[in-house]
């Protein structure tokens, strides 16, 4: 973004909060329009094809509206951050509210969390791939598959955690944004507990904002293989927390 744009964009905002006018708010929006396209296609990555990324991108926009209404430039939170949570609430909101898991995925997905977790915690380390399909009893082959079907399950707000910031009132009440800190605290000794290879992973996903392609080519990796790892950390992860007592609060 130029500085002129920066400039423009800071003008819009002021002169918003003096008018709130439709017209004003209108550039606004189209300003923003990227960040939802963005988002939208995160998301749309680790969903299967019959989603429409249409309605995702329908769902965001919504959620920048609500974000527009919402956000107080006086408070000093970039708005970037302040929307892109709003953006991506809507759209999980949308997807939970849809129910589209299948019962059978479902099934898979307890079993294989509960089986990682339980491991996990008797071993005090993250678990092997030979110690998890030895404890599932299935082949590194299943493994493989039952992860890129696994991917589609990780859909969750794990931005709100990674980052050292939250977004103001897109947590509601002090209480809400206390808990969130705990599991914030709690997730980054868990992100320092998983396998290298993961780690860098969500690093290079959450932190950097790097697409899963964008990681293939640095890790010299498959994109597929990428898609794995970045799944069996997020399920590490929830494991984790689940033995400390939290969970995720999408």
């Amino acid at each position: 973004m130029s500085n002129n744009q920066e400039y423009d964009i800071q003008e819009l905002w002021i002169a918003y909060q003096e008018k709130k006018s439709p017209i004003i708010r209108e550039h606004i929006v189209n300003h923003y329009l990227s960040l939802v396209n963005l988002i939208a296609g995160r998301i749309a990555i680790s969903l299967p094809a019959y989603v429409d990324r249409d309605d995702l991108i329908s769902c965001g926009f919504f959620g920048l509206l609500d974000a527009i209404e919402r956000y107080d430039p006086v408070r000093g939170n970039k708005f970037e951050t302040y929307a892109g949570v709003r953006i991506r609430g809507a759209i999980l909101d949308s997807l939970r509210a849809k129910d589209w898991l299948p019962v059978s995925l479902r099934q898979k997905i307890r079993k294989y969390e509960k089986t990682v977790e339980e491991l996990e915690g008797k071993l005090g380390r993250a678990a092997t791939d030979k110690e998890i399909v030895d404890a599932l009893k299935i082949s590194i082959q299943d493994l493989n598959s039952l992860l890129n079907q696994l991917n589609i399950a990780t859909i969750i707000p794990l931005e709100t955690y990674v980052k050292n910031e939250t977004a103001q009132d897109s947590i509601d009440g002090p209480a809400k944004q206390f808990e969130i800190k705990e599991v914030q605290e709690n997730l980054a000794k868990a992100i320092d507990k998983l396998p290298e290879k993961e780690k860098l992973v969500i690093s290079l996903y959450y932190y950097e904002e790097l697409t899963l392609k964008e990681i293939s080519l640095i890790l010299k990796l498959s994109e597929a293989r990428i898609s794995q790892l970045h799944t069996k950390a997020v399920f590490r992860l929830r494991g984790y927390l689940a033995r400390n007592k939290m969970s995720f609060i999408e």
